[in-house]
């Protein structure tokens, strides 16, 4: 043994080094004022060979762990996605085409699931809107194709040949109605689309309705000259202005009531209509009534719809546009319009609007 390795055991005590060709331990101490130094060397050959096999053995456990950890990993992570990439191919397929007919199929309870299930919501959704404008491009171009299609027939006709003072006068009348109805049919689309618009992008401030209702009956007085007469009535009298006042847009409320009195007259044998101002507990109720020839049980839930007009409308002349855009201004309001007809004793429009009673 080198003299180093003696000194450094009698300094320290002890020593043990571990090396592939053996292992050494030393170690010194005194007994009986006797100094002893004793080294010890040997080779476990088995124990090397036991050590090196548990090595590898480790190793390959650790490789084919990880291989096995990756592989069932990517077997889950692709049975988790899987209801995605449905969902993706689906969704991927469907157009303006098929919209109404096409809808994702994703079966469980999961969060896919009702992810799935509300995107067919959505689906339903977009299909209704794209129903309600093709609806109304429709029956907007041919209302302004049949006006338009009127004037140009008439001047073509008056321009064939040389016509009396008269006989121009005459015409000139006839493409004078026929150029007003095309304006309120304009006027019509324009508040229609507005009406289409969300809640959020009007004003809503408190707007006493008995003073609206005032307003507007002058407005559609003037408008039927001395013919037209709008009778407004009180129930009862509030006991505090709240309770006749509600919280909307002014200009929508004021078309909602014109477009009702307007018809009111319309219809009226006399071009009279009679408003009655109520309330209760929650609501303001004004009943707009009048003396046409009522309107049957099976097209009341149908005058609302754009464009349509009833079997005892078609003498009259309109587009079918004014009840419509009631009904969307009373929903952006948080109301309800309703009708009660009796054929042959007339029409009540009923239209409820929250008050700002607490």
């Amino acid at each position: 043994m080198p003299r180093t390795l003696l000194d450094h055991i009698k300094k320290n005590g002890s020593y043990i080094r571990n090396e592939p060709e053996g292992e050494l331990a030393g170690i010194y101490y005194t007994e009986d004022n006797i100094s002893v130094l004793v080294l010890v060397s040997s080779f476990d050959k088995y124990g090397f060979q036991n050590l090196q096999n548990l090595r590898r053995i480790l190793f390959l456990e650790l490789v084919v762990g990880v291989v096995l950890l990756v592989g069932v990993g990517y077997f889950f992570a692709r049975k988790m996605v899987q209801p995605i990439d449905r969902l993706v191919e689906q969704a991927d397929s469907i157009n303006a085409n098929n919209l109404q007919d096409t809808r994702v199929d994703i079966k469980g309870s999961d969060e896919i699931a009702q992810l799935g299930a509300n995107f067919n919501t959505m689906l339903q959704r977009l299909s209704h809107s794209f129903d309600l404008q093709k609806s109304f491009v429709s029956n907007a171009s041919h209302e302004l194709r049949t006006p338009l299609a009127a004037i140009i027939s008439q001047l073509q006709v008056t321009l064939a040949k040389e016509r009396s003072g008269a006989e121009y006068e005459t015409v000139l009348q006839s493409v004078l109605e026929d150029a007003e109805g095309l304006s309120e049919l304009t006027n019509g689309l324009s508040q229609l689309a507005q009406s289409e618009m969300n809640r959020a992008e009007f004003a809503f401030t408190p707007v006493r309705v008995d003073e609206l209702l005032w307003d507007t009956a002058d407005f559609v007085r003037r408008k039927w000259k001395s013919v037209g007469k709008v009778d407004i009535q009180f129930l009862r009298e509030p006991e505090q202005d709240e309770m006749i006042t509600c919280h909307g847009n002014e200009a929508l409320l004021r078309i909602l009531f014109i477009n009702l009195l307007d018809n009111a007259c319309k219809f009226s044998e006399d071009a009279s209509a009679r408003v009655i101002l109520d309330f209760n507990d929650k609501y303001i109720l004004v009943h707009m009534k009048d003396r046409g020839p009522g309107i049957p049980a099976s097209e009341q839930e149908k005058i609302f719809e754009p464009f349509y007009r009833g079997t005892n409308a078609q003498q009259v002349r309109g587009h079918g546009l004014g009840l419509s855009i009631c009904r969307r201004i009373t929903d952006l309001h948080d109301g309800r319009l309703s009708v009660f007809s009796v054929p042959g004793e007339g029409s009540t429009f009923t239209v409820q609007l929250p008050h700002i009673v607490a």
